[in-house]
């Protein structure tokens, strides 16, 4: 029998299946790759909410265990995918400087935010007024990750490559059967599929598409991340990701004319140099209206358990969250009641 079934290794289900390999636990994990936000996730952490200046939830503690997550994952995979690069934010007034040395005097981000200011003119932006740099940040090839981990999940025979069949789990009084598999617990970490999943429907996870763009922009001297209204991301070879956009309404993963006008423009606000379209991405990202994730327990089946509403942060939070939920199951841990998905209650 085993210890866990994992449904989805996006993300949060590859977090989780290293934590299992780290304790011992045996388990299997079952994905169709139907899901595409973390493959094609800008993959940043970062500890500040630049938009309004405050601090991330707990981002000492995710920086913490995320660092120490991925040099394990480097090390197994003999793979560098954490690449940590500075983040800079652009002013654009000395009333955006004054915000940010006051931002820089609270206890809280202090750690975060260098009060001085960077005066270094890049080649394609125009900066008057300078940068203010955030500090242990980077960013996380999501990509070259999830490619890796699967592959290394396969040659383990861990990774099922179907779908899963929610109404051919069956329940027994200690533990759960589907087709041919027996095991205690099963987790599911499946993302905005999460709205297919009978166990957890009901939970409020809203979905934002995000669409993305890699461009190529040879006159761009840049070495570090810009963050304004969208962000820049230098990859080498005259390449840049640039994202992201932000859509409520839009469920589909597919890429669309109104986002790709919507980055143009806010590359042009921001680059006085030519670029052109390589690529553009899209996908649903699982964000949650209180900007929590959705961590716990099947209210009525006590060995079904969710691991999801990662959101935009899914670097940062992920080897936190597996943590938690796994400390939750097997040692009896408390979770967060800010992401314990008992806040929701059943109607």
């Amino acid at each position: 029998m085993l210890d866990y079934i994992i449904v989805g290794s996006g993300l949060a289900g590859i977090a989780f299946a290293e934590t299992l390999l780290q304790n011992n636990k045996s388990f299997v994990v079952f994905d169709n790759h139907s899901q595409n936000s973390s493959k094609i996730a800008g993959g940043l952490y970062n500890p500040v909410i630049l938009k309004r200046f405050s601090q991330v939830w707990n981002a000492n503690e995710q920086l913490a265990l995320a660092e120490v997550f991925y040099q394990s994952i480097e090390a197994k995979l003999n793979t560098q995918v954490d690449f940590k690069i500075p983040i800079y934010r652009k002013f654009f007034s000395v009333e955006e400087q004054n915000n940010w040395f006051a931002a820089s005097d609270k206890p809280a981000l202090a750690p975060f935010l260098s009060t001085a200011i960077v005066h270094k003119q890049y080649k394609g932006i125009d900066s008057p007024f300078g940068y203010g740099e955030v500090l242990h940040t980077g960013y996380v090839d999501t990509e070259v990750l999830l490619h890796n981990y699967h592959a290394y999940l396969k040659v383990l025979e861990l990774l099922v490559e179907e779908a899963f069949v929610h109404d051919d789990l069956i329940f027994f009084e200690d533990h759960l059967a589907y087709h041919n598999l027996k095991a205690k617990q099963i987790v599911f970490a499946e993302g905005f599929g999460m709205h297919a999943n009978p166990f957890f429907k009901h939970l409020p996870l809203d979905g934002t598409k995000g669409e993305l763009f890699i461009i190529k922009a040879p006159e761009l001297d840049l070495d570090v991340i810009v963050n304004t209204s969208v962000f820049i991301l230098p990859l080498g070879n005259d390449l840049f990701k640039v994202g992201a956009t932000y859509n409520w309404e839009d469920k589909t993963p597919t890429p669309t004319a109104e986002g790709k006008q919507e980055l143009i423009d806010r590359i042009k606000e921001i680059l006085t140099c030519d670029f052109e379209i390589i690529d553009h991405f899209a996908g649903v990202r699982p964000t949650v209206k209180d900007r929590r994730p959705l961590l716990g327990s099947h209210h009525l089946h006590k060995n079904v358990h969710i691991l999801n509403g990662l959101g935009t942060r899914g670097v940062m939070l992920a080897p936190a969250m597996a943590i938690d939920l796994y400390d939750y199951i097997e040692n009896g841990k408390a979770l967060d009641k800010s992401a314990d998905v008992k806040r929701y209650a059943i109607s």
